[in-house]
């Protein structure tokens, strides 16, 4: 926060977002390859994927459904990134224990929680991803059969975030009878800044 990106990053936030208005596809591919091979994951994500994604947003804010299309083209190949870069993760870190990613119902912005089980991945910790939208009965039973050590849970908005369904999911318990635990629940996105419904 609050670092100023290199002339080197602004040229790729340019290049990027010229091929996004293009609809290259292509040249994004390798672009955001560049990029993640360049900075590493969270950096790119920082310096050049995010500040493209927030630009080509504002844009389709002022233009109205013109420019949607460039928004989920770019969405989709920002999302398939993410997934090659954590296609062959290094074995698991010893003794770490798995996150449970998803988005909280009625949330279907999920990149930046792509973005999150990416690095936790190439990091080599066990992640499972669950992904948009995650209706409340499918997460708690998620959490009751996999056991996580942690649930992250993704909002984008106020409206979507829950502080019921964060107290729900830390009461999940699994385990035998004397030795049950509980996950840690960590919430992440902006819909958690201020007031929350």
């Amino acid at each position: 926060p609050g670092r100023a990106p290199s002339d080197a990053a602004r040229r790729d936030c340019r290049g990027l977002a010229r091929a996004a208005a293009r609809l290259d596809g292509r040249t994004m591919d390798e672009l955001l390859a560049e990029a993640l091979d360049r900075y590493g994951l969270p950096a790119a994500w920082d310096e050049v994927i995010m500040p493209v994604l927030h630009a080509v947003g504002r844009r389709w804010e002022s233009a109205g459904e013109r420019y949607i299309e460039v928004e989920h083209l770019l969405s989709w190949h920002v999302s398939g990134a993410l997934r090659r870069v954590s296609a062959q993760p290094p074995p698991h870190a010893p003794g770490a224990g798995l996150s449970l990613l998803a988005c909280v119902p009625g949330e279907t912005h999920s990149l930046a929680l792509e973005a999150l089980a990416a690095t936790l991945t190439r990091q080599g910790l066990p992640v499972s991803m669950f992904g948009a939208a995650l209706p409340v009965a499918a997460l708690v039973e998620a959490v009751r059969r996999t056991g996580p050590d942690a649930v992250v849970l993704w909002a984008q908005s106020a409206g979507t975030a829950s502080p019921t369904l964060v107290a729900r999911v830390e009461a999940v318990e699994w385990g035998v009878r004397g030795a049950r635990r509980r996950p840690a629940v960590l919430v992440a996105g902006p819909g958690w800044a201020g007031p929350v419904s």
